[in-house]
């Protein structure tokens, strides 16, 4: 069975994440593990980077009750560091995943895009990297 750590923050119940892993979990056996960085937004960003932590709480919460409600085999839901790459780097450095998907806004209003983060995590764990670009939840 196929490990998959899924990364969102904003996007996390977007209808285009949950589409992309319904049809993940057709081509195979495969179990998720929900990844919801504290990265804060607004002016949040630039005064504290820790601020973030109630709203990725609330969107790991909301997040893993509708994919469980799909039916979808989710193994753990996770709140990770500030920082999407570190969060990303830090649970892998743990466990073991054989891909990664990676949900963003779109361009004009992602940050995670900006940095280029899809391509970095990638880089950074080896793993093949799915983009979805969700609306914001």
């Amino acid at each position: 069975m196929a490990s998959v750590l899924v990364v969102a923050n904003r996007t996390a119940e977007s209808p285009e994440l949950l589409d992309a892993l319904r049809a993940r979990a057709v081509q195979g056996p495969c179990e998720y593990t929900l990844l919801v960085p504290s990265t804060p937004h607004g002016i949040a960003w630039a005064a504290d980077m820790h601020a973030g932590g109630d709203e990725a709480e609330q969107h790991r919460k909301a997040f893993v009750e509708e994919l469980r409600e799909e039916g979808l085999n989710v193994k753990e839901a996770k709140v990770g560091d500030p920082d999407p790459l570190a969060a990303i780097c830090d649970e892998c450095n743990f466990h073991s995943y054989d891909e990664l998907i990676v949900s963003t806004l779109p361009l004009k209003l992602s940050k995670w895009l900006h940095v280029d983060l899809p391509r970095k995590a990638g880089a950074a764990t080896g793993l093949p990297v799915t983009h979805v670009i969700g609306s914001e939840s």
